[in-house]
């Protein structure tokens, strides 16, 4: 839009008044209506029934699956069936598993009454019940966890439905002998992250997972050691690279939170340092590295004013925390997290949305703990506003969406241009329910595999691991790094979605574009 130079100075300044305020408008409008969180919450819970192993329900709402691994655990004599596998291929991770299980419980002890106005609540619910009801049963012993079921290497060798799976089944624990202090703890948060979640509706459900998760927690600690030096299986796919103390602060503050017991919170404060809580400036929230999350809890504590003896220590945790937070939103003086050219947050190359969809949570969560609290967010010479850092967290859901370079919502089902060649063997094979006939493992790569049509079956609610760090995306099968999808990727988003669907955003200045 051009005017004359020969406008005079009031006739300037009141054309810049309407068109401030016609931008003003059209922004509102358009962001108003623009992307539909209802719908996307909806079906990020679906996909979740998409990722069951195990006997399906009877109100199952993703037909294409069938029951499966229904053997899981026999030839060890336990019973192991059910749960998620965590992404295309059908091995039960543990870590990844509760990660997952945390962060869908989270979502809803933060945004319960959201979800439950979006009439998702009882979906959620059920997603975590589903991991939770396999870690009841995964926990034999008070010092025994069985945290894998299948074997990564010989599983992509073949490429199979779930239904028609012909690969190891070989299930591995942790026990005294052979510790697991990181898998143990992190799935003592996720049984008491979901104790929490279960509390009113079904009390004792809730106290049996409490139950389990106070067990698991001094399994962990009593018994230390990283859980791929135990289960070798598990080091090509999911070696945790941060050890276990970052598991162990986490589990303890998860157990504060749903207990209220003042000894767990020692736990935090007392180690604190030596186990990397306040030492560790972390650019990263992940299945792997907890230090984020756990820094976002401890500031919450403080922000509640409830324990004012352990203030010193909580404010190096917020600390840390905010570091976190102003790395993403690109206020600190060095160590910001990278951004595409279309502004998406990019930490490494494989499966980047998961670091995407975590970060957006966690700046979600803590702009309504600053706003409940009256505070700011400090970074490094400016103060930001919780408004503006919801904002940033809309953007990087909006980009998911489709609000990106290639108009590509990577939120797969939700929009009209979805990634359509998932790296995913069920999506990827006619349904089981349609051709109920045996594919083996060479017959799947050769006939579904490789070829060049979109998949058969819709993994609806999967979050792909995204573009690169220019934006470009190849939707290709064999693409994996950027086309499968992970339970991890999607858990955190569906509590951001029950947030954004009921919120009101105000427009920040910063946020208005216009030419003169």
């Amino acid at each position: 839009m051009g005017i004359r130079r020969q406008c005079s100075s009031r006739c300037l300044s009141s054309f810049l008044a309407k068109t401030t305020l016609f931008v003003l408008i059209a922004f509102s409008s358009a962001t108003a209506v623009r992307f539909n969180y209802g719908e996307a919450l909806e079906k990020s819970l679906l996909y979740f029934e998409a990722q069951r192993s195990g006997r399906l329900p009877y109100n199952q709402r993703v037909r294409w699956r069938d029951h499966s691994g229904l053997t899981d655990g026999l030839e060890q004599g336990v019973d192991l069936v059910g749960g998620y596998y965590d992404a295309g291929d059908h091995v039960k991770f543990g870590l990844p598993m509760a990660f997952t299980v945390t962060m869908l419980s989270w979502s809803v002890v933060e945004y319960r009454d959201e979800m439950k106005g979006a009439g998702q609540l009882a979906h959620a619910m059920e997603a975590i019940k589903w991991g939770t009801d396999y870690f009841i049963k995964a926990h034999t012993e008070p010092n025994v966890l069985w945290v894998e079921v299948g074997d990564g290497d010989t599983d992509h060798y073949c490429w199979q439905r779930p239904e028609d799976m012909t690969t190891s089944r070989q299930a591995y624990k942790v026990d005294a002998q052979n510790p697991g202090s990181d898998v143990a703890a992190e799935t003592t948060a996720a049984m008491a992250a979901a104790s929490m979640a279960f509390r009113d509706s079904n009390p004792h459900y809730s106290h049996l997972l409490l139950h389990h998760a106070q067990e698991l927690f001094d399994f962990a600690d009593m018994y230390r050691g990283k859980y791929d030096g135990s289960v070798g299986a598990v080091k090509s796919y999911y070696a945790s690279v941060s050890g276990y103390r970052d598991e162990l602060l986490w589990a303890a503050m998860w157990l504060y939170k749903a207990t209220g017991n003042d000894q767990y919170l020692a736990y935090v404060v007392n180690n604190a340092e030596c186990f990397g809580g306040i030492g560790w400036a972390i650019t990263e929230f992940s299945w792997d590295v907890k230090y984020a999350g756990l820094q976002i809890l401890a500031s919450k504590v403080l922000m509640e004013g409830k324990q004012e003896r352990y203030a010193n220590v909580l404010k190096q945790y917020q600390c840390k925390a905010e570091h976190y937070l102003c790395s993403c939103l690109q206020k600190n003086n060095d160590s910001n997290v990278d951004l595409t050219p279309g502004r998406l947050i990019y930490v490494r190359q494989w499966n980047n949305m998961q670091y995407v969809s975590t970060a957006t949570f966690l700046l979600t969560v803590y702009s309504d703990y600053l706003q409940k609290a009256n505070k700011t967010l400090n970074c490094v010479g400016q103060e930001v506003r919780p408004q503006e850092m919801l904002e940033f967290a809309k953007s990087q859901v909006d980009y998911i969406l489709g609000s990106n370079p290639r108009e590509m919502s990577y939120l797969v089902g939700f929009g009209s241009n979805y990634p359509i060649n998932i790296h995913h063997r069920g999506a990827s094979i006619v349904s089981y329910k349609e051709n109920s006939g045996f594919i083996g493992c060479t017959q799947g790569y050769d006939h579904w595999y490789s070829r060049s049509r979109p998949n058969p079956n819709v993994l609806v609610g999967a979050l792909v691991g995204g573009p690169d760090n220019l934006d470009n995306f190849s939707d290709h099968r064999g693409n994996y790094m950027q086309t499968e999808a992970c339970t991890y990727n999607t858990a955190p988003l569906v509590g951001v979605f029950a947030r954004l669907n009921t919120s009101k955003l105000r427009l920040s200045q910063s946020q208005l574009v216009y030419s003169v």
